[in-house]
């Protein structure tokens, strides 16, 4: 813990550690009130609809701006201080953005009536609310656009401003959407919500209004495009897949069991998200640049183990205190309408503790840009989630779904074992390239 603790004091500004964790924690209470606001005004079966259009929603975001933003970020803070790269990449990323969000916005538009059969049940009409995302999606990908140059510069500050500043927003429009118009408004709030934030956003722009002139066309570079290639393939992989799997999830509990109880595993899974947050963030802030920076076994070996004895036994007596607390959880965050739920915890809590053990090593394939590690262990670990959902559902009902989180992550824990086995298990002599036992 001493450990992790000096990293942060010494490799991020307290201030920014300081502000993220009041962005975290706005993030997780306006998630509270929405959620309770959807359980008291729409019920169960308001959830799961929620559920299927917030995956549909979060994977054409991914596709319109092509999972680019980690990579740019990486790219503006390389060049920041060289014109000529900088005004490249700009250009680049800002016009590939463009023609992609353009043709997504027009496809999502024109196909509005094809989506609403997709992810909603067909007897639900809501093809005008996937036409209402198609208007907003191109503020959406402006947004992140903008948010790569803030954080690109390192603007931590403003950056997390912003972002406080427009969950606040976003869930006050939420709320009134919700309360006036119940589902309708709860739908036309899932699809502009993360595009309300570009208003706010527009501060972010007028301070750096001098790298608008950066942006070119004739600045446009493939061999920018293909640098930021291998970045935007693995968060696409990820961005898309897995929310279409969990529609395809949610749609067979609806199909086979009911819409109340695809309404209680959409429960269940929030709950799981607001927890894991705080995994999440420590993750991101430590893990990930940790890794980044490590070049040999014995280092990496470490630092797993390290996060293993100081951070994991403080994450597990967590779910411990969520697991005996579930009931006061449910009525407190949904209603008694929920109280179902309460049968899906113990399997969902074990297979998040497994998946937070196997992400803390599988990161090292974002960190050494390991490609083909990546996609290869996603692909088995989606193909694992979905085939076994069906298999337990038909058995145990919709806590079939749970046991099926469990143990696609024990599998997938398995596999990434076995790939850093020499790493992490093996001798390592004195002089030892990480890539080499990996």
């Amino acid at each position: 813990m001493k450990r992790v603790i000096k990293y942060i004091n010494n490799n991020v500004l307290i201030k920014v550690a300081s502000l993220n964790s009041v962005s975290l924690i706005t993030r997780i209470v306006g998630g509270l009130l929405t959620s309770n606001a959807i359980a008291h005004f729409i019920g169960a079966e308001g959830m799961a609809l929620i559920g299927n259009l917030r995956n549909f929603v979060y994977s054409i975001q991914s596709v319109a701006t092509l999972g680019l933003y980690n990579g740019v970020v990486k790219y503006i803070a390389e060049f920041k201080n060289n014109t000529v790269e900088l005004s490249k990449t700009l250009s680049s990323t800002f016009y590939l953005g463009f023609i992609s969000t353009v043709v997504v916005s027009f496809l999502c538009y024109f196909n509005a009536d094809y989506i609403n059969d997709i992810i909603f049940p067909k007897y639900n009409d809501y093809a005008y609310v996937i036409e209402v995302l198609a208007i907003a999606l191109p503020f959406y990908t402006l947004n992140m656009f903008t948010f790569s140059i803030m954080n690109g510069f390192s603007k931590f500050k403003i950056l997390i401003i912003i972002n406080i500043i427009g969950q606040i927003l976003g869930v006050a429009v939420t709320l009134i959407l919700i309360y006036k118009n119940r589902i309708d408004g709860a739908l036309i709030s899932v699809v502009i919500s993360e595009s309300l934030i570009f208003l706010i956003t527009l501060v972010g722009i007028v301070n750096q209004r001098s790298l608008m002139s950066l942006i070119k066309v004739g600045q446009v570079r493939f061999s920018i495009i293909k640098k930021l290639s291998s970045y935007s393939v693995m968060a696409l992989f990820s961005a898309i897949v897995l929310p279409l799997v969990a529609i395809a999830i949610r749609s067979y509990i609806i199909d086979n069991i009911g819409f109340k109880e695809a309404g209680f595993w959409e429960a269940m899974n929030r709950i799981s998200k607001y927890y894991l947050m705080f995994v999440s963030s420590l993750l991101t802030l430590y893990i990930l640049p940790r890794l980044s920076e490590i070049d040999n076994a014995k280092e990496f070996r470490s630092e797993v183990f390290n996060f293993y004895k100081t951070i994991i036994p403080i994450f597990a007596l967590g779910l411990l205190v969520i697991y005996f607390l579930r009931n006061y959880i449910i009525t407190i965050v949904f209603s008694n309408e929920f109280k179902p739920v309460e049968d899906l915890f113990l399997w969902q809590l074990l297979g998040d503790f497994v998946k937070v053990l196997s992400i803390v090593i599988a990161y090292q394939f974002l960190a050494k840009r390991m490609f083909w590690h990546y996609i290869i262990t996603e692909i088995f670990s989606v193909l694992i989630l979905y085939v076994s959902s069906i298999l337990f559902i038909d058995i145990y009902g919709v806590k079939g779904a749970t046991i099926a989180h469990f143990v696609t992550y024990v599998m997938y824990y398995g596999v990434i074992l076995l790939i850093f086995s020499s790493s992490l298990f093996g001798v390592i002599p004195d002089k030892n390239d990480l890539s080499a036992n990996s």
